[in-house]
């Protein structure tokens, strides 16, 4: 069943918990992870929760817990929703304070959801999805897994509008990343994919890609490239925690490649599913 938690309380869903003082409330004052469970165990568990430390710090939260005690709390969540594939849902905020500018000196706070995985249908794997190119509005600090997600959802919404499943963000022309994905192409057998850097989310499924290309002698090549290199691909890819390797065959209504998942997606793919198992 989905449950939730909030300040070491485990709670019904529907509890009414949320003060109207919380600065997450008031100002998104806080960061978040999104963890993939598969059979009952966590993906990449340390790898999100050394994200979250690394984010937390970028804007002075200052929390006490370990990567040990998020460990135990997001496995006792796990093990009492009962659920086996699910979506762990973990955000820290500064805390419930009187609304002010300047930090309060109160204790952060935690709350979490876990909720059953929505996958995607095998449909939508087979024939690949679409985007569109939109201007990426953000702020200069991406790699901050932070609450403040307003320029992220209104692209998202104007690529579902366009009948989309994603928006590819570009500054000065070049792809940064997707409003909830990292962006990868693959051109004359190799794998292209914007370099780290604080304009885009250090992503764990990303990270999963690479160690994959690693393991199966693919060329993965971080580098910056364009709009129009991203159209003249051969296939396009987008990764993150709920879509995982999702093919991307349409972008701006041209074609990529074929128009199908490429071959090169696919044998990523399912070498991450094995991963998982």
């Amino acid at each position: 069943m989905s449950i939730g938690y909030i300040n070491g309380k485990f709670i019904s869903l529907d509890e009414l918990v949320l003060p109207l003082d919380e600065r997450g409330h008031q100002f998104g004052d806080g960061v978040y992870e999104v963890i993939r469970v598969y059979n009952g165990v966590p993906f990449m568990l340390n790898e999100h929760l050394d994200r979250l430390i690394t984010s937390s710090k970028a804007i002075k939260l200052p929390i006490t817990e370990t990567i040990e005690d998020f460990t135990r709390l997001i496995n006792e969540a796990i093990e009492r929703s009962q659920l086996k594939d699910c979506n762990v849902y973990l955000q820290i905020t500064r805390g419930i304070a009187t609304r002010q500018h300047l930090f309060p000196e109160v204790p952060v706070s935690i709350s979490m959801t876990v909720r059953p995985t929505k996958a995607l249908s095998e449909e939508v794997r087979t024939l690949g999805e679409s985007a569109i190119f939109h201007e990426d509005e953000r702020w200069a600090n991406c790699y901050i897994k932070s609450l403040n997600l307003l320029p992220n959802i209104l692209a998202k919404q104007t690529a579902h509008e366009a009948g989309c499943f994603e928006a590819i963000l570009l500054r000065e022309d070049y792809v940064t990343e997707g409003t909830s994905s990292n962006v990868f192409m693959v051109k004359d057998g190799k794998v292209y994919t914007t370099p780290l850097s604080k304009h885009i989310l250090h992503g764990i499924t990303r990270l999963a890609v690479t160690k994959i290309s690693q393991k199966l002698n693919i060329d993965l090549i971080e580098k910056h490239f364009t709009k129009q290199e991203l159209l003249d691909a051969d296939e396009v890819f987008i990764t993150s925690t709920t879509s995982e390797v999702l093919p991307i065959v349409k972008v701006d209504n041209q074609v990529i490649g074929t128009g199908k998942p490429g071959e090169m997606t696919k044998k990523i793919y399912e070498q991450f599913i094995e991963e998982t198992i």
